[in-house]
């Protein structure tokens, strides 16, 4: 482990360092390393000196102490060139400033060589000890043992009556040197290394519960049993004020529906343009609600039509819905939001693109039993009115995230989770989820190879059909690389005339009508075969260009539940830890029937946490087997309606041969086909296919944001550099 530098020398005070340089404000926190180093080695020097009541500071109560005594919970491998200290799960600490800003606190540890460091670590990765014992009253006895045992280093710097107090200096972070243009870049989201379980409020919840006051629906979070969970007391329609933020866990674990599932429908994108953002798209998005009497019977002999709820929202409001929802239902897997677009966002294929990629995101989201009648998407989905809807717009923008009251606002049945099986799901559900990530991959890669091969069917059966009619007009097609006929070839041939009759047979006899027949029936053949490059090129474009946006959409459920699976694991250990017998033995038993307590509140709160991520994996479960089952039963009924339509083609192609259709060609005499005109230069090239567009975890080709920024950048920075095999913005910034 890495320790500050220590100054040989004495130092200058911190007011000459930091308020009587004569350079600029600028240079002096560009070189806040350097000033940080001083200010570090300054409270270390003071901290050194050993005078009779330095000596002793080790059997004071830390509580007199301006730092606090902590342990650490997690290993923190912070970066040194960021004062940032690396420490071990289980490490004592001594917190001397809890917050320095962004979540950071000013702690010390000492080191294997005896020395203090004193740097940053994340508030969430320790807990102060005094918490569980100290604050406790206790015999002299005890006080002793713990004096014994402080985690409080010698030369507490507030052992000296006239120790300056530590200013909190400029760490070198990158983020406090650029942030506003990191955040612009980034599109106001931070980079944060902490994992879901921290990000989401669990740990909170889990240490420490969540001190929101009890609402007016009734109690928050409590186990309850499993009869109560499914009551119908307990749906929507008869719940009353706040309990859209109430979640019920049926037994399984799997989540309680308390609205029906209906179906959210995104179209009709038209361009407008206001004088303060521009030109920008409206989308309609219409919801369609099952009327009451189609739930509760489906096989009613006269359905009644749903009630629909249209309104118009643009790409920016969907982002509020999204930032929103992750606000508060952070212990749920959402859908994450198509990117930003910079280039060519009115382009009607990127449009029809974004409106495809909106419509499906949208329906992932009321397709979740509990983001469906989130208050938020209610409005989104509700709000009829453009004034009303822009008036609660920084409402939303503003929310609160829940953190640990999402879960306290949890119910669920008594004993609801198995250790064991918790332990084993997760791990079944983690090879799972990237099992299926690989295999669609995978999928969508030969799905893409289908496609062209279909576009190569639709060209070589339209040659077929040009080949044909070349051939009963005695009319060379021109292209020899289609044919095969050399240019020599083709001048040398015979010449036209006795090839065809008056009649347009393909004979050299006038009045044959055999060949009058079979000329004009050749004729209806190479018509067919054009129909059928047509379906060809359609089926393509249209109809299998659909299922491979919907492979899309469930190529990747790893990165989406990446955060549940990391939360489920933490809580386990959590909950692992909590039920075991503590390994720190006090003297007093209130203390140990204190830890108990302690212990099973945690242990509580932790089964909580954990109804809610086996809750999220069942929705995985359900979504995914609708998911492919739609998948596999759209692309089966494609290709059964695109066949039947090639074999009617064709079956009518091939009635002509047959009598009385084929005798009746002989009465009149052959027309030419539209078709004939394209000899001289014929239609056999077709435009590329479209695709779909990339989805925000896929890792090739770039996002468009990215390019945006890369292109940017270059421009800003003028150099390159490699990251993966392509260049990287991110590489630029660092």
């Amino acid at each position: 482990m890495a320790t500050l530098p220590r100054a040989n020398k004495p130092v200058p005070s911190s007011s000459s360092i930091f308020f009587a340089d004569p350079r600029p404000q600028s240079e002096i926190q560009f070189d806040a390393g350097i000033n940080s180093s001083a200010a570090w080695t300054e409270h270390l020097e003071r901290g050194s000196l050993s005078d009779s009541a330095e000596l002793e500071a080790d059997v004071r109560d830390p509580l007199e102490q301006d730092g606090q005594p902590a342990r650490a919970l997690y290993d923190f491998d912070g970066k040194v060139e960021f004062r940032e200290l690396i420490v071990k799960a289980g490490d004592d600490l001594e917190v001397l400033k809890e917050d320095v800003g962004d979540g950071w606190s000013l702690v010390s540890t000492i080191i294997e060589s005896g020395e203090k460091e004193i740097g940053l670590l994340p508030r969430t990765h320790y807990t102060f000890t005094s918490e569980f014992a100290l604050e406790l009253d206790v015999g002299g006895q005890h006080n002793k043992e713990i004096s014994n045992t402080s985690i409080t280093p010698r030369a507490s710097p507030t052992s000296k009556p006239d120790a300056l107090p530590i200013v909190p200096q400029t760490t070198g972070e990158w983020r406090n040197v650029l942030p506003s243009f990191r955040q612009s870049l980034l599109g106001g989201k931070s980079l944060n290394r902490f994992s879901t379980f921290v990000t989401s409020g669990a740990e909170e919840w889990v240490l420490k519960g969540c001190d929101e006051p009890v609402s007016d629906a009734g109690p928050s979070h409590s186990r309850m049993s499993t009869e109560d969970s499914i009551a119908e007391d307990n749906r929507l329609n008869r719940l009353g004020l706040g309990e859209a933020d109430r979640h019920f866990v049926n037994s399984g674990p799997a989540w309680q529906t308390k609205v029906p599932q209906f179906k959210v429908l995104v179209h009709s994108p038209s361009k407008r343009t206001s004088a303060l953002s521009g030109a920008y798209t409206v989308y309609s998005v219409t919801s369609v609600f099952p009327s009451a009497a189609e739930t509760e019977d489906d096989d009613l002999d006269h359905p009644i039509s749903p009630t629909s709820i249209t309104v118009q929202r643009r790409f920016s409001h969907f982002v509020t819905l999204h930032t929103t929802l992750l606000k508060r239902l952070p212990g749920i897997a959402l859908p994450p939001l198509p990117e930003k677009q910079y280039t060519g966002r009115f382009s009607a294929d990127f449009v029809e693109a974004r409106r495809g990629d909106l419509e499906r995101y949208i329906g992932r989201v009321v397709r979740h039993p509990i983001a469906r009648y989130a208050e938020v998407v209610t409005s989104f989905l509700g709000c009829e009115s453009d004034s009303e809807w822009t008036r609660l717009i920084p409402q939303h923008i503003s929310t609160v995230a829940a953190g640990p009251a999402f879960f306290a606002h949890v119910l669920h049945p008594d004993f609801n989770v198995d250790v064991d099986e918790a332990a084993a799901a997760v791990d079944r559900f983690h090879n799972h989820t990237r099992g299926v990530g690989k295999a669609v991959q995978a999928l969508r890669n030969v799905f893409g190879r289908i496609r062209e091969v279909r576009l190569e069917m639709s060209k070589a059966e339209r040659l077929l059909s040009y080949s044909l009619l070349s051939m009963i007009t005695s009319k060379s097609l021109p292209s020899s690389q289609s044919t095969g006929i050399s240019e020599e070839e083709e001048e040398s041939s015979t010449q036209t005339n006795g090839l065809i009759n008056e009649e347009g047979a393909w004979c050299w006899r006038e009045g044959c009508e055999d060949c009058l027949r079979l000329t004009k029936a050749t004729q209806k053949t190479s018509e067919a075969l054009q129909n059928v490059a047509d379906l060809y090129d359609d089926h393509a474009r249209r109809t299998q260009y659909a299922t491979h946006e919907a492979l899309k959409d469930v190529a990747h459920p790893y990165p989406s539940y990446e955060g549940i699976v990391e939360t489920h694991q933490s809580t386990l250990s959590r909950y692992q830890t909590a039920m075991r017998e503590g390994k720190v033995r006090y003297l007093d038993k209130s203390i140990n029937t204190c830890r108990s307590e302690l212990n099973e509140e945690v242990a509580s709160r932790c089964e909580t946490v954990l109804n809610t991520t086996m809750a999220e994996m069942d929705t995985y479960h359900t979504q995914k087997v609708e998911d492919f089952s739609a998948i596999t039963k759209e692309h089966l009924d494609g290709e059964i309606v695109f066949y039947e339509q090639v074999l009617g083609r064709l079956r009518a192609a091939r009635r002509v041969f047959d009598s009385p259709q084929y005798a009746e060609l002989s009465r009149t005499p052959r027309q030419s086909s539209r078709y004939e005109r394209d000899l001289e230069n014929p239609n056999i090239s077709s435009k590329p296919l479209p695709q779909p567009c990339p989805h925000v975890y896929d890792s090739a080709p770039m996002r468009p944001v990215s390019v945006a920024i890369q292109g940017g950048m270059g421009v800003l920075l003028g150099s390159s550099s490699s990251f993966t095999g392509r260049t990287s913005v991110f590489g630029k910034l660092w």
